[in-house]
């Protein structure tokens, strides 16, 4: 089965490669370790009316994912006959005569790094317009392979090097290194836009607040975004449904950054973006049994994303309690065992209950308990279908439920028996495709 892989990611790259050499499409490409998919779907709201755009669906941002998106085919999973589907469409648009509207005249691409040398290998025959680098914090994450995250971030700019001539690298200003980069690209001539919240940034964002329905249940957020942030050309609101957390300014403001370089009016920018759902899975906000709300961020889940959806469920207005279920964070290398901890030592102060999912998260509730959280606080499970069953006897009106975790421990499963009304699950909730409710 690996050689058939390796022939077909082979076949669909070669493809990929002829395809961009005969349509020359504008690319977009997105990476970092935090936020890449949100960014490219803000990205693409920003866009829309500008053109013939296509983005990476969900987060295909793998080598089999990037040649997909390029070509503009979903994943066949295990279905040999949809592979060689997919392979005879890439044939299609290569021999096919040129005619206009027949191949996107954007393309939106989230591209990740599991090993080193990814991103320098795709950049030896993707060369993006405009390169656009979310947060790489300092917090290790997906470094399983990485020797640390230094090599992960060195990896990452990659990227922002390999911008065509006379392209733009739109940069996370909230970050010194990412600061220092974007000095390094000026150097070699490669045009830098900056987003982040702090002073500095080409786009800002400014005055975060939650939005509260009548009822006192969250709904959403809204903030300033403020333009050439030197001058404060222009300062104009936002506000964004069903989705919450301060870190969600950040895709939006890199969307803006990204569109203003298109040379898009901001007005017309911001129009597009009240109208932007955030992916499936990244903090959205759900209607829970009983009365409660719950945050559903079960796409993934690292240090710093963690302690960020903690930051925000205990900024947030709560009747109930405050409702914490954690599993385990993949991908951490040895640095695993020891963020783990941190997590747990940080549960107080932010959430009142604390539902582990697991056996790396049980040092979340060790720590947890060290540092104060009552036991009869503390509920760990080994499966989520166990933790979910569990919560769904003790949820009560006006709680607030945070459900985090990496993709493997399908934490998703928990959201699914919380939700007020299940049947929504296939439209709200990832990893609802029949392969993965087969396994």
């Amino acid at each position: 089965m690996q050689i058939i892989k390796k022939i077909i990611i082979a076949i669909l790259m070669i493809e990929s490669r002829l395809i961009l050499k005969k349509y020359k499409p504008f690319i977009i490409a997105v990476t970092g370790s935090v936020g890449k998919t949100a960014t490219k779907d803000a990205i693409f709201s920003a866009l829309a009316g500008s053109g013939h755009v296509r983005k990476s669906e969900k987060s295909l941002n793998s080598e089999f994912g990037l040649p997909l998106t390029i070509i503009g085919v979903p994943t066949a999973w295990r279905n040999i006959f949809g592979w060689m589907k997919n392979i005879s469409t890439g044939f299609s648009l290569i021999v096919c005569s040129k005619k206009s509207g027949a191949y996107p005249e954007i393309l939106i691409l989230e591209i990740g790094a599991d090993h080193p040398g990814d991103i320098k290998h795709i950049v030896k025959w993707l060369r993006p317009d405009i390169a656009v680098i979310t947060k790489v914090g300092d917090k290790p994450v997906h470094v399983e392979f990485f020797k640390s995250p230094t090599q992960v971030f060195e990896e990452k700019s990659s990227l922002a090097y390999a911008v065509k001539p006379g392209g733009t690298a739109v940069l996370f200003a909230d970050e010194p290194k990412i600061i220092a980069l974007g000095e390094e690209l000026k150097k070699k001539g490669i045009g830098v836009s900056s987003f982040g919240l702090m002073q500095g940034s080409v786009i800002r964002g400014e005055k975060y607040e939650v939005s509260y329905n009548s009822s006192g249940v969250p709904e959403g957020f809204h903030f300033n975004i403020i333009v050439d942030d030197a001058t404060a050309t222009a300062i104009e609101p936002i506000s964004v449904k069903r989705v919450i957390g301060q870190t969600f300014m950040y895709p939006l403001l890199a969307a803006v950054a990204v569109a203003k370089v298109r040379g898009i009016n901001l007005t017309e920018i911001i129009k597009n973006l009240n109208l932007y759902e955030a992916p499936k899975g990244r903090m959205n906000l759900i209607a829970g049994i009983n009365g409660s709300t719950l945050i559903d961020d079960t796409y993934n889940s690292s240090p710093d994303a963690v302690s960020a959806g903690m930051e925000t469920l205990k900024e947030l207005e709560c009747s109930g309690r405050r409702i914490v279920v954690l599993g385990d964070m993949m991908e951490l290398g040895h640095f695993s065992a020891e963020e783990h901890r941190v997590v747990g030592k940080n549960i107080k102060g932010n959430a009142d209950i604390l539902v582990t999912v697991g056996p790396r998260a049980r040092a979340i509730a060790d720590e947890a308990l060290k540092s104060g959280i009552l036991n009869e606080n503390i509920m760990s499970f080994s499966m989520s279908m166990e933790a979910g069953e569990a919560l769904s006897g003790m949820i009560k009106t006006g709680d607030i439920v945070l459900i985090k975790g990496s993709q493997s421990i399908r934490m998703e499963k928990i959201t699914k028996v919380l939700m007020a009304d299940p049947s929504l699950a296939d439209r709200l909730l990832v990893r609802q495709e029949k392969e993965w409710l087969a396994r």
